[in-house]
């Protein structure tokens, strides 16, 4: 049976496009298509649908009430279309904290045809972005879909465990939380933060599979939902006590001898750019064995070989388990090779990460 998904969108041409890109893939059909939130949700109370596509920006009902009302009644998994704005990319990361699966960029410009005209060339940006809707809906489909909560503030957290350090003293860490997640990353991330303190003896890097111009609004989120410091990391920042740096889109990052980010734009690892087994690999000649390496959901097997390095050099090794993942790849792989010292449910890593790092001497 084909993916059956509802495209929702307030462009004529956009739910064309969408539509024609979606059919022309065998394991793909369109149940239907709307025109706003409101329209959807009327759509969703007699369509069979496996996934949504829904757009930000939406008269009537905007996309994220439309999320909000679908994660409530009717939990699916949902692709947001977003602009490649400031405003766009704000949007997107607040669908993700709602529950949306993933989310793919409206490409700039103007778009040659719908695809289906085998008469007139497509242009490489609709090549593109037909590529990644096809992608993006397939993996939406095995997603699990954790059922909404009420809003809150992600900040009603544990009390930290041990409080150890003086946020005054500065200086290079010489311990290191590395953190790598891909599909269901974002949110995963803001449960994991919530049970850090703010006082946590190490730093943090985070790799997070997003592309340029949105690793930037995530930091930002990030930093204001929570009490440590959080900021898109630039070349040659210090590792700290405390603080989190967060890879920026479309760079890898490494960590000096000195402790400070050195960001390339070398090829990509196995397509992507940041590539978490590129920042992992060589902390173990950095920090030894005072790391604790963690995979969070994410499709693929990215942070694979870094975590058996971080394990080998004696460091300590987390899982997330399959079921909290969005997508139970990155993490399944660690864990069946052997390299997962703790596969844990999603709203344990943080508690155990400030344990373990607290013990660390």
């Amino acid at each position: 049976m084909p993916i059956r998904v509802l495209v929702v969108d307030d462009s004529a041409f956009m739910r064309k496009l969408i539509t024609e890109i979606i059919n022309a893939d065998p394991e793909l059909e369109v149940a239907g298509f709307a025109r706003n939130g409101q329209d959807a949700l009327a759509k969703l109370d007699r369509l069979d649908v496996d996934v949504v596509t829904l757009d930000v920006e939406m008269p009537v009902m905007d996309g994220l009430e439309t999320l909000r009302r679908i994660m409530k009644t009717k939990p699916l998994p949902v692709v947001m279309l977003s602009s490649q704005t400031r405003k766009g990319s704000e949007t997107t990361l607040q669908a993700l904290a709602l529950g949306a699966v993933d989310f793919i960029t409206k490409p700039g410009g103007t778009l040659v045809h719908p695809v289906g005209h085998p008469s007139d060339p497509v242009s490489p940006p609709l090549e593109a972005i037909a590529a990644e809707i096809k992608e993006k809906v397939r993996l939406a489909a095995s997603a699990r879909i954790q059922p909404s909560e009420p809003e809150k503030s992600v900040r009603v957290a544990k009390p930290p465990v041990l409080p150890v350090f003086d946020r005054s003293a500065t200086g290079a860490a010489d311990k290191l939380v590395i953190i790598g997640s891909s599909t269901g990353g974002p949110k995963a991330l803001e449960g994991v933060f919530a049970s850090i303190p703010a006082n946590l003896p190490a730093g943090i890097v985070v790799v997070q599979h997003m592309p340029k111009g949105f690793t930037n609004s995530f930091a930002e989120r990030l930093d204001r939902l929570f009490p440590f410091p959080v900021k898109e990391a630039s070349d040659g920042d210090l590792v700290e006590n405390g603080k989190v740096l967060l890879a920026p889109g479309d760079y890898h990052l490494t960590i000096t001898s000195e402790r400070r980010v050195k960001l390339n734009q070398d090829e990509r690892v196995m397509f992507l750019r940041p590539a978490i087994d590129v920042t992992m690999e060589n902390l173990p000649q950095v920090y030894g064995n005072k790391i604790v390496g963690v995979i969070l959901t994410g499709m693929g097997r990215d942070g694979a070989r870094g975590m058996a390095g971080i394990k080998g050099a004696g460091g300590v090794t987390i899982a997330q388990d399959r079921s909290t993942s969005t997508i139970y790849s990155m993490p399944r792989v660690v864990a069946e090779e052997g390299n997962a010292d703790y596969i844990l449910p999603l709203d344990q890593i943080g508690r155990v990460i400030t344990e373990l790092v607290s013990a660390m001497r």
